[in-house]
């Protein structure tokens, strides 16, 4: 196309930095939401794992659209726990705290007064070891703990969201969430890259099981397995699976040239305390190169 590496951009990054959203994640939300419809009738919501804040920033927008058109319904509610720091969004009361504790969900049902959420979206992921194995266990157990807090402040019949990686073993997991909910999909958004194992499962109708009492100690509840190891049983289920978002639109494993009208932004908020701030420091004092010499 006559155009060099160095002119082509990840096509949601450079849309997100233009439309004015934190990180190019806020697309996932959007395009599941324009399959499952997870925001109607929804006036309180929790972001679990929040940073840098654009699934929040959605939140924001779809229940500010709802409480626009009907104003005389209670005003939109949207609480985003994570254990690092975020910049301020209107709208957003935010909590700093460990989704694995008590505590954090008595907060958060303090903000709501008593009520509980109507939905709950997690969008977290560990820091990626290139080890598959062992990135699907400690996702699969961070979804779990997401899971945990959310039977403590979802109402019932309300939804669930949150990034899953799709790995071979994925069977339990599938298992563990129908005990909650009627109604589990995984999908996988236009804008989440082809090459990469990231989905969402999108969990509809909570329905904890009858005498369920939320526990952070033991989170999960126990399944049936063979002499292999394997679940067997009505605990072996086979999820649906969907692609969401306009497969006329953007594909995120491509890249596309840019015209010249096009102008650099900065990113809308960088990081408050990033994680390599420590790395960047000594390279800046020369640290690398005098420990290399």
């Amino acid at each position: 196309m006559g155009k060099s590496s160095k002119d082509k951009r990840d096509v949601y990054y450079r849309l997100a930095k233009e439309q004015g959203w934190r990180a190019r994640s806020a697309f996932k939300l959007l395009q599941l939401d324009e399959d499952f419809n997870l925001f109607e009738g929804v006036h309180r919501a929790v972001d679990l794992c929040a940073a840098p804040g654009s699934w929040s920033q959605v939140l924001t927008k779809k229940l500010n659209e709802n409480h626009a058109k009907n104003p005389q319904e209670e005003p939109p509610k949207i609480v985003a726990v994570d254990l690092q720091a975020m910049a301020p969004l209107d709208g957003v009361v935010q909590l700093q705290g460990d989704i694995t504790k008590k505590s954090t969900a008595d907060q958060i049902i303090s903000y709501f007064e008593g009520q509980l959420s109507d939905i709950v979206i997690c969008d977290g992921a560990p820091d990626v070891t290139g080890l598959h194995d062992m990135d699907e266990y400690i996702q699969a157990q961070l979804l779990l703990a997401a899971l945990n807090i959310t039977t403590h402040v979802l109402r019932p019949g309300g939804t669930f969201v949150a990034k899953i990686f799709r790995g071979k073993d994925i069977t339990l997991l599938y298992s563990q969430l129908k005990i909650f909910f009627p109604t589990v999909t995984c999908s996988k958004p236009r804008s989440s890259r082809n090459s990469s194992i990231e989905a969402f499962i999108v969990c509809q109708g909570y329905q904890p099981p009858k005498g369920y009492v939320p526990n952070m100690a033991n989170p999960l509840l126990d399944m049936q397995y063979d002499d292999m190891n394997e679940l067997v049983g009505s605990n072996r289920v086979i999820v649906p699976f969907t692609a969401c978002g306009d497969l006329n639109g953007y594909d995120a494993d491509r890249t596309y040239p840019l015209d010249e009208s096009h102008k650099s932004r900065d990113p809308l908020q960088p990081p408050i305390t990033a994680p390599y701030k420590t790395a960047m420091g000594l390279k800046r004092s020369n640290f690398y190169n005098k420990v290399a010499k």
